[in-house]
């Protein structure tokens, strides 16, 4: 990397695999060889691989589109637009499987760190990743670290432009899907199974959130990048 280059990059998204936890704890991942070297009759050798999965699956980006009818595309976004300072809430030293983000704990995070910013990407850290390679625990029937409905309204007063969590949704399916509906209806966006929170600090740093770009798409994997400033010499 460019020495003069100011941010130090944190990779924020999970590998894909046939073997990751899926939303429906099926295979949600294939990737096989559909053409493989010894396939090729000239000199120049190719492998070539084939792709078949969820739209949501993995470390993935939900467009507005996903829950609310005539809501933006994935491809309807502006790159300028997935940009965004970030910060992160760490709940991770009380968290248990029914464990929801409540207003309080957004209220004690910024009586250290000050009020949100506006625009910002707030990441949800709940330690819910550490089960991310067993499948079966992580999944745990849907049951899983989420945000509070009084929560999610608190950010959206705040103006921020996007939420993310270590667990596969924000939403418990048992207390229905409020937080999609309060973030995507006005137009945010909501991103799953994010990696590596722990690299992260709880707030000046940025998030790039870089989607497969797919006409008319309600959801896409991303790569996911977190971007620390650093002192360049």
């Amino acid at each position: 990397m460019n020495k003069k280059f100011p941010y130090k990059l944190i990779d924020l998204t999970h590998a894909l695999d046939s073997t990751i936890p899926t939303w429906n704890g099926g295979c949600g991942f294939n990737h096989d060889v559909h053409i493989d070297y010894s396939d090729c009759t000239s000199e120049d050798k190719f492998r070539v691989m084939k792709v078949k999965m969820h739209a949501g699956i993995g470390t993935h980006m939900d467009a507005p589109s996903h829950c609310i009818p005539g809501g933006r595309f994935i491809h309807d976004f502006d790159v300028n637009d997935l940009i965004m300072p970030c910060v992160v809430i760490d709940v991770s030293d009380k968290c248990f499987e029914r464990y929801s983000l409540s207003v309080q704990d957004i209220a004690d995070f910024e009586s250290k760190y000050g009020l949100i910013p506006k625009s910002s990407c707030v990441f949800v850290k709940t330690g819910w990743g550490k089960f991310w390679n067993e499948p079966l625990k992580y999944h745990n029937n849907h049951v899983f670290p989420s945000l509070s409905a009084e929560a999610a309204e608190l950010l959206l007063e705040r103006g921020v432009s996007a939420i993310g969590i270590d667990t596969l949704s924000p939403d418990r399916p048992e207390d229905g899907f409020k937080v999609h509906k309060t973030f995507l209806g006005p137009d945010k966006i909501i991103i799953e199974n994010v990696a590596n929170l722990d690299s992260m600090p709880p707030t000046g740093s940025f998030c790039l959130v870089l989607p497969i770009k797919i006409k008319d798409g309600t959801e896409s994997p991303v790569r996911l990048v977190g971007l620390i400033e650093r002192e360049v010499k």
